[in-house]
């Protein structure tokens, strides 16, 4: 048996399943987990991870992982950055908390802005600064109605998000997201929200369709559902440069550029949630960048940290930002903010994370050692549980299948996900599944020894996982 089986036995009352003196018992006493299954965590128990070095996590058994996920798609320089330690403690000692409502402000919060501004892939007038990618997003909502109010336009509210998206757990930002499991019980979306096509190529185009002609084909839907809905009732359309808790889909060849034009000839505002792709992962600064967005509204957050503290900022253009302004004049405030908006020990780190992102060079690295992450990942599309194998820059993901001449899934969908993900943890490697889609996107830092080791790994997992999967 297991450590989190054994503690699993032990009980101090009815209620706490088993509540011990271990870690795992009292994880399962007390905590209650995102994104698990609650049932099964009541016997399986946690992975309890103990600390971070590199590229690398340790449990508290000591195993070693390379953390294939970044953690959640976030720490971008990878365990033990003394640098960001060091500026959360100067901070800590100078000014370790402070608001900016009603006029006040501090300079971390002043040089981050200034510096995300700078950096913008499109011209940008005004950063709002928030603690996670849901909030961000949510505020952008909040942002995109105040605007068409401000522009005396009531109507124009409704929002376009894709099936397959994920823009966040908020009600309204889970209500953008386009994964079932997520509006489920929940009693989701909300209304005013509308789901376009998912632009996956492999899943759905028709056969023979060329990528060029799917994406001709979506931009045709979109434009359909935008007519059909009413051009003066929809006010903006979120979209990630790639999708990727909805399985790292990379955007067929020419579609940005066709649903753009559509969107402007039907003055809807373009959000480009750049929360999983921000500072470098596709190999730009941007993902926006990579893929020839050219958004009304930017959001970001995980990386702008390394993940190390919570932060997220939402870049606005000049057009919304005045908008806003006339309607905070006429309000007499713009009411709405969060406690911790630009906290300012989380406003260092970022400001830190963001000089070593420029005096390193990791854009340039990401460039380096891309080609070989892809050349591996894409490699993996020969395996015979693989139907195909995605990714750009350093993220990627691998869609498991039956058959791979018919596409088919395994059944039941999600179960060839959780056996490899499970074989790689036991392998040691971190990765996560998404339904039968399986994601890799480690810390930026990683180098080629690491990259070809986490393939090295992932792919004794797939092997292993034929026979469970076809025995």
């Amino acid at each position: 048996m297991t450590e989190q089986g054994v503690a699993a036995t032990e009980s101090s009352g009815p209620d706490n399943f088993g509540a011990g003196n271990s870690a795992a018992s009292r994880d399962k006493a007390y905590f209650l987990h995102p994104y698990t299954n609650l049932h099964a965590h009541e016997t399986q128990g946690p992975l309890i991870i103990e600390r971070g070095e590199g590229v690398r996590v340790f449990d508290d058994s000591g195993k070693e992982y390379i953390e294939g996920l970044a953690s959640l798609w976030c720490v971008s320089l990878g365990w033990g950055e003394e640098r960001l330690v060091e500026a959360a403690t100067r901070q800590m000692r100078k000014l370790p908390t402070y608001h900016v409502f009603g006029h006040k402000s501090h300079e971390p919060g002043i040089d981050l802005a200034e510096r995300l501004i700078k950096l913008a892939p499109v011209p940008m007038s005004k950063v709002f600064f928030a603690n996670s990618g849901s909030e961000a997003n949510d505020t952008a909502v909040k942002l995109v109605w105040y605007y068409n109010n401000a522009l005396g336009r009531p109507e124009k509210k409704k929002i376009l998000s894709r099936v397959k998206a994920y823009h966040g757990v908020t009600v309204a930002t889970a209500s953008l997201t386009g994964l079932v499991n997520n509006h489920r019980d929940f009693d989701l979306p909300i209304a005013r929200i509308q789901h376009t096509d998912c632009p996956h190529h492999y899943r759905f185009a028709e056969p023979g369709e060329s990528e060029e002609d799917f994406a001709t084909r979506l931009a045709e839907s979109l434009e359909a559902l935008i007519l059909a809905e009413g051009p003066d009732t929809i006010a903006a359309m979120f979209a990630e440069p790639v999708m990727g808790a909805g399985g790292v889909i990379v955007p067929p060849a020419t579609y940005f550029a066709k649903i753009q034009p559509i969107l402007k000839k039907y003055d809807i505002l373009l959000v480009a949630d750049e929360v999983i792709c921000g500072f470098g992962r596709t190999g730009n600064f941007w993902g926006s960048q990579t893929m020839g967005m050219q958004p009304d509204i930017l959001t970001c957050a995980k990386q702008l940290s390394s993940g190390y503290l919570p932060i997220s900022a939402v870049m606005v253009s000049d057009a919304v930002y005045r908008a806003c302004v006339e309607e905070s004049k006429k309000i007499g405030t713009f009411g709405h903010g969060y406690t911790y908006s630009a906290h300012p020990v989380a406003a260092a780190v970022a400001i830190e994370t963001l000089k070593i992102y420029e005096e390193r060079d990791l854009v340039g690295h990401v460039r380096a050692v891309a080609p070989l992450f892809q050349r591996r990942l894409k490699a993996l599309a020969d395996h015979p549980l693989v139907g195909e194998a995605r990714g750009v820059g350093l993220i990627g993901a691998l869609e498991l299948v039956a058959d791979k001449e018919t596409k088919t899934p395994f059944d039941p969908v999600g179960r060839a996900g959780a056996v490899v993900n499970g074989l790689s943890q036991e392998n040691g490697l971190i990765i996560r599944a998404m339904g039968d889609s399986v994601a890799v996107c480690p810390p930026l830092v990683i180098g080629e020894e690491d990259i070809n080791l986490m393939f090295d790994r992932l792919t004794t997992a797939l092997d292993a996982a034929i026979p469970v999967l076809r025995g």
